[in-house]
């Protein structure tokens, strides 16, 4: 009897806790900067949404590119190593020389992210062109990039970040293979999922014969477990795991060799926790070939069924693209790949059949990665156009991330900033249950690090909460 009710007691006092912070957040609703405050101290657990190279600031960039004197072009403002032999580029030792350095640091700072952006070109397009040209400041520099998401983690009480850290380098010649991409957009074409997967059997076999594995196990070795160990990533204030990833601009076979090498990898370690895809969605190739790609996935999860992935699905919005396009990309994400996550998932209300969707994807505990600041900017798309309160309607998991915090200038203190203030109906609980979720629903295979991570989250939201009670 005793034991029942010191446990009884404990849960009334956690309840006043919670109560306490619930009361504090409805007071300070619409104030953004006691809001800030708020969700800065609050534990936001994981980002489960998360591009290492859009993630890092431009600022570091830009002083690593002229520290190396990097070549400039000064039209596009891209970096590169080694003077390109067209295009109009100057060292940023030449243009110091000419006093002209600090003209073109705001120009680039303006390019590589979205500060003071004015409207000059659309949105997507400057959030997209914007990886190309500071990409070469990154190479090599991965170490610096992982210590400082790090340790901003850290300072905003967020736990665990799940990156899409590189591509796996490959240099296989699939050349011979070419005859592959003709032949499997022949029978996308005729949505014939069977020759489908007849065809990737049998390119798996010869991509396999041409030693694919090797190119995982030396990035797990050399690469991933190599930067984690040195590093000292892990710690009692953070954990960091990896996600795979291939571009949905390449060729069918270039694509499927790349996918079926970071499934391989996925696989084999325990630091890269899943696989996923990228690429502007709206792309050429990427609305080509979108079928395709999520019988790829299919495909890949017969050969690796323990291998988890999540898919940029739905990051579309009306007048992107077609209507009709609008209608299917979520849909075929879940149920023909068979996506354990969804990111974005902006064009739910539009997708066939969208209720059933969403009731499938509550059923079956498919959360979707929720990405506030990105949306907006990217898509245009906030508030009540926004589908959130259409995935909570339906309960649906939800996760909320930040998406390319460098390139946005915002952090994940900011996400929960515009879901407290836009919706309001949101209570401190349902948030701190999205707190949870990040790190429920991730997908970090130790089963003792996960567990941990709930241990150490429940910690920090009692100092949280106790900072209320006492007030």
């Amino acid at each position: 009897m005793t034991r029942i009710i010191t446990l009884f007691c404990f849960f009334i006092a956690q309840i006043g806790f919670s109560q306490s912070a619930e009361n504090y957040l409805e007071k300070i609703r619409n104030n953004e900067a006691l809001l800030t405050a708020f969700f800065q101290q609050m534990p936001k657990g994981g980002d489960l949404h998360h591009h290492f190279s859009g993630s890092i600031y431009a600022e570091p960039l830009l002083e690593r590119a002229i520290a190396e004197d990097f070549y400039l072009n000064l039209e596009t403002m891209a970096v590169s190593k080694t003077k390109p032999e067209k295009g109009n580029w100057e060292s940023f030792s030449s243009l110091k020389a000419k006093d002209k350095l600090e003209y073109y640091e705001q120009q680039i700072m303006q390019t590589w992210s979205v500060k003071d952006y004015n409207g000059s070109v659309p949105s997507d397009d400057q959030f997209f062109d914007s990886f190309m040209k500071f990409e070469p400041t990154i190479k090599g520099h991965f170490a610096e990039g992982m210590l400082e998401l790090k340790k901003r983690a850290i300072a905003e009480n967020v736990s665990y970040i799940e990156t899409q850290l590189s591509t796996i380098p490959c240099d296989m010649n699939v050349s011979d293979l070419s005859d592959f991409n003709t032949k499997l957009r022949q029978a996308a074409s005729q949505k014939d999922e069977k020759a489908v997967l007849k065809l990737l059997d049998e390119l798996y076999k010869l991509i396999q014969q041409k030693e694919a594995k090797k190119y995982a196990i030396d990035f797990n070795t050399n690469f991933i477990a190599k930067l984690h160990k040195d590093l000292k990533i892990d710690d009692d204030r953070f954990t960091m795991r990896y996600q795979n990833f291939v571009l949905r601009f390449m060729d069918p076979v270039n694509l499927f060799k790349n996918l079926s090498i970071a499934f391989i990898s996925a696989n084999d370690s325990k630091l890269v926790a899943g696989v996923n895809i990228v690429s502007p969605e709206h792309g050429e190739n990427s609305m080509k070939d979108y079928w395709l790609h999520m019988v790829m996935f299919k495909y890949c999860h017969s050969k690796f069924p323990d291998v988890k992935y999540t898919l940029h699905a739905g990051e579309l919005t009306l007048g992107l693209v077609l209507p009709e396009d609008l209608t299917w990309h979520i849909n075929d994400a879940i149920y023909v790949a068979g996506a354990n996550r969804i990111g974005h998932g902006v064009d739910i209300a539009y997708e066939a059949n969208s209720y059933e969707l969403l009731k499938y994807m509550s059923k079956n505990n498919i959360p979707v990665e929720i990405n506030l600041a990105s949306n907006e900017f990217i898509l245009k798309v906030k508030e009540n156009r926004h589908p959130f309160t259409l995935y909570k309607e339906f309960n649906v998991p939800i996760v909320i991330s930040t998406d390319d915090a460098g390139i946005l200038r915002t952090n994940m203190t900011e996400q929960y900033v515009l879901l407290a203030k836009r919706y309001p109906d949101v209570s401190y609980a349902t948030i701190k249950q999205y707190v949870y979720n990040s790190i429920n629903y991730s997908f970090i295979q130790d089963a003792s690090v996960k567990k941990q991570l709930v241990k150490d989250l429940d910690a920090r939201f009692k100092t949280f909460e106790d900072k209320f009670s006492k007030n």
